[in-house]
C-alpha cells in the first residue's frame, strides 16, 4: 500500500485539474493566438502562471485504484501489475486466468 498522504495529494491534484481545466485551456488559447497583441498574450501567460501549480494535468500521477502504487500501472484496468496478478490468480477478474503450458 502506498502512503495515504500520497494518494490523497494525488486526489487533490485531480480535483484541481478538473476545476481549472476550462480556465487553463482558455488562457492557453489566448496566449497562443498570434492575431492578438504581444501585451495581451503576455497578460494571458501571467494569469496562467498565477493558477495553482497542482491544477496542471501533467502533475497528476497514475496510481493503482486498489493499492495506490504509482508504478507498473495498467491504464485499461486502473491497477498496478501486482494487484492485477493477485486478483487474476484469485479468479476475481472475469475472463483472466494465469497461463500454464
Amino acid at each position: 500500500m502506498a502512503k495515504k498522504s500520497s494518494v490523497e495529494r494525488n486526489k487533490k491534484r485531480i480535483r484541481l485539474a478538473d476545476k481549472y481545466a476550462a480556465k487553463r485551456a482558455e488562457l492557453l488559447a489566448t496566449a497562443k493566438d498570434e492575431s492578438l497583441t504581444n501585451e495581451e498574450r503576455f497578460k494571458a501567460r501571467l494569469k496562467l502562471a498565477e493558477l495553482p501549480r497542482n491544477s496542471a494535468k501533467s502533475r497528476v500521477r497514475n496510481r493503482c485504484g486498489v493499492t495506490g502504487r504509482p508504478r507498473g500501472y495498467y491504464r485499461k484496468l486502473n491497477m498496478s501489475r501486482i494487484s492485477l496478478r493477485d486478483l487474476a490468480s484469485k479468479g476475481q477478474i472475469p475472463g483472466m486466468v494465469k497461463s500454464s503450458w
